[in-house]
């Protein structure tokens, strides 16, 4: 591996913790919520919603040409939610 892709993963790493983070903060403060899904797929969080991932603007959140994530399972909500606030999205936590 590459310097750049050891960067990259380490960046994606982080990423992931600081979203893990966020969930469990969220869902401690509502003292309500599921962690399953915000802690074990906060990697594919950071591939989607990385550099090189899904296509959006936080500053033109209707733009027609971006991509769309749809998450299925509801009790994971707070997967998005870290991940859109994250992104830049106008999100309070």
């Amino acid at each position: 591996m590459n310097t750049a892709n050891t960067t990259r993963a380490e960046i994606l790493s982080q990423a992931a913790n600081e979203a893990r983070g966020l969930a469990i903060d969220a869902i401690h403060a509502c003292s309500s919520g599921h962690l399953g899904l915000p802690l074990g797929c906060a990697e594919i969080g950071a591939v989607l919603f990385g550099d090189n991932g899904l296509r959006y603007n936080p500053a033109a959140p209707k733009w027609l040409n971006r991509d769309r994530f749809i998450l299925s399972a509801g009790h994971g909500s707070m997967f998005i939610y870290s991940w859109l606030h994250l992104s830049g999205y106008d999100l309070s936590l």
